[in-house]
């Protein structure tokens, strides 16, 4: 039998194979960070997973990969259409790094919780696309959405940043924690609202008696709204003909499908085109203004900032949407 090298033991007086040991001093060279990336790829089997996950760019991962590719001069990946799987030597490679796991704590950069209070109906109609977008950015992000359907949450609820929806007054009834100055994003207007496939122009309602043969739908939310009061009347008085629910998705859903007639914001026809709205049924108009602010003792954190900055953009750039109804 030839011995081609001193298969002795190691420092922790175990036996391992020349190549093993070769394959441990290069994992042990390679930088934490460019080691992270490389298991996220690992474990993803994915380029564009990863690099969501870690919060760059998929280019510039696949440039650092590369890198460490011709640093070791191994080939680390296969490639079979869209997914990637690890070679021969990238199984090796990943085997040492877990190894070396417990002797170098492999850089895992923890995110803070961000913890975002918004309206539901705001969440829903105008934030959620964005929201959306910023996950499929950033899967890394720690992110916790409370959602505003009463006053009493909003007294209650303590979070990073904060949108609500107050009377024409200014920002009360607004949160109970410090909170920085806060900024006026729009005024709402509030209209009743049919699908329009069940609103011929010929019996479209003028007036509240032609209500009487469509059913109305409420979201039990817009009881506690002062403003609100002449719909809520004749959602009231109704003897028949008339659906309250708790879900605000559901009542859209039902004017969509159903021929209901249900009181949204005026906005509602930019954001699905499938509603229409019933301007002329009220003489008094119906209002709320929506409003952004930070946690005080979270302003400083830069996360906080590019959430509320993201906000402040997404009304700006819907701003057509709050225009006064024609």
């Amino acid at each position: 039998m030839v011995f081609t090298e001193n298969t002795g033991p190691d420092h922790n007086g175990e036996y391992r194979h020349p190549e093993a040991r070769s394959w441990l001093a290069m994992a042990a060279a390679i930088e934490p960070q460019v080691a992270h990336s490389f298991m996220v790829c690992a474990r993803c089997g994915c380029f564009m997973q990863a690099a969501r996950s870690l919060n760059v760019r998929a280019t510039l991962l696949r440039k650092q990969l590369a890198q460490l590719e011709e640093q070791l001069q191994r080939t680390l990946f296969n490639f079979h259409g869209s997914t990637l799987s690890l070679s021969r030597e990238g199984l090796q490679l990943q085997a040492q790094l877990i190894a070396l796991a417990h002797e170098r704590q492999l850089p895992l950069v923890e995110q803070p919780l961000i913890r975002l209070a918004v309206a539901e109906s705001i969440l829903h109609d105008i934030l959620g696309r964005d929201l959306i977008a910023l996950l499929r950015r950033n899967a890394s992000v720690r992110l916790e959405i409370i959602s505003l359907d009463s006053e009493l949450v909003l007294q209650t609820v303590s979070a990073d940043v904060v949108v609500w929806l107050s009377g024409a007054g200014g920002p009360l009834p607004g949160p109970t924690f410090a909170i920085d100055e806060p900024q006026h994003l729009a005024r709402l207007d509030y209209l009743p609202h049919i699908a329009k496939r069940y609103s011929r122009v010929a019996a479209r309602p003028e007036n509240t008696d032609d209500l009487t043969d469509f059913m109305l739908v409420q979201w039990q939310h817009d009881q506690q709204i002062d403003s609100f009061e002449p719909w809520n009347t004749l959602v009231e008085q109704r003897l028949a003909g008339v659906v309250q629910l708790q879900s605000y998705e559901l009542m859209l859903e039902m004017i969509r499908c159903s021929a209901c007639i249900g009181l949204l914001p005026s906005y509602i026809s930019r954001f699905d085109r499938s509603l229409s709205a019933l301007p002329g049924l009220f003489s008094e108009p119906m209002q709320r203004n929506a409003w952004l602010a930070v946690n005080i003792d979270s302003r400083q954190k830069p996360e906080v900032q590019a959430l509320f900055e993201m906000i402040r953009n997404t009304f700006q750039e819907r701003r057509e949407w709050f225009e006064p109804p024609t």
